[in-house]
């Protein structure tokens, strides 16, 4: 067996007879390749990443009425997961905030 190929050798060897060659070209068509058909499954919205959900007591006015705010965060920094809860009750005009729990969801 030679070593040296030609250049119509390694397209034989590399596509398997996919690319007509200009001898070949009035000869045959290509054949088309039939790839096995995957169905895709159906994946559970589960979500994979970490989750912490801060309770915070939170009210508008110093000493008013006390309403419990919960916000859950995707991180498993503690100390993030409460920033954001703080954040996120701002945007909701309470101004006086008391952490009661963080935990993992």
């Amino acid at each position: 067996m030679s070593e040296t190929l030609t250049e119509e050798e390694m397209r034989q060897a590399l596509l398997g007879g996919l690319i007509n060659t200009p001898a070949e070209s009035g000869n045959r068509e290509p054949r088309p390749v039939s790839m096995p058909h995957q169905p895709k499954r159906a994946v559970a919205h589960k979500s994979l990443s970490p989750k912490l959900r801060v309770t915070l007591h939170v009210t508008k006015i110093y000493e008013g009425p006390v309403e419990i705010f919960v916000h859950t965060a995707n991180t498993l920094s503690t100390l993030l997961a409460e920033t954001e809860a703080k954040a996120a009750a701002k945007k909701k005009n309470f101004r006086y905030f008391e952490l009661i729990s963080v935990e993992s969801v």
